[in-house]
């Protein structure tokens, strides 16, 4: 698998560490129950079909990247740094 970086351009895929679903990004607030906290680190979707990733570039230019694609067809539809989106962490 190839990911497009906005910054590097295409790269292969073992260039980034996958840090899962986009919900990273919805962190709960500190003084949130542990439930939700539970809920954050532990428990996660398995979808079929559309997604969107977190993946760090660790071997190219560091930055997050929040990465659209299909878990059926292995399709990238898109990739945008984390950096560049409007209205902050909650959007994913």
């Amino acid at each position: 698998m190839r990911l497009t970086c906005p910054l590097c351009g295409p790269r292969d895929r073992r260039e980034f560490t996958y840090y899962g679903a986009g919900d990273y990004l919805s962190r709960p607030d500190p003084g949130a129950p542990a439930e939700a906290w539970d809920n954050y680190l532990h428990l996660r979707d398995n979808p079929a079909g559309p997604t969107r990733d977190l993946w760090y570039h660790d071997q190219g230019c560091a930055a997050w990247l929040l990465v659209s694609r299909n878990t059926i067809t292995h399709e990238i539809t898109g990739v945008e740094l984390v950096a560049d989106r409007k209205g902050g962490r909650d959007e994913a």
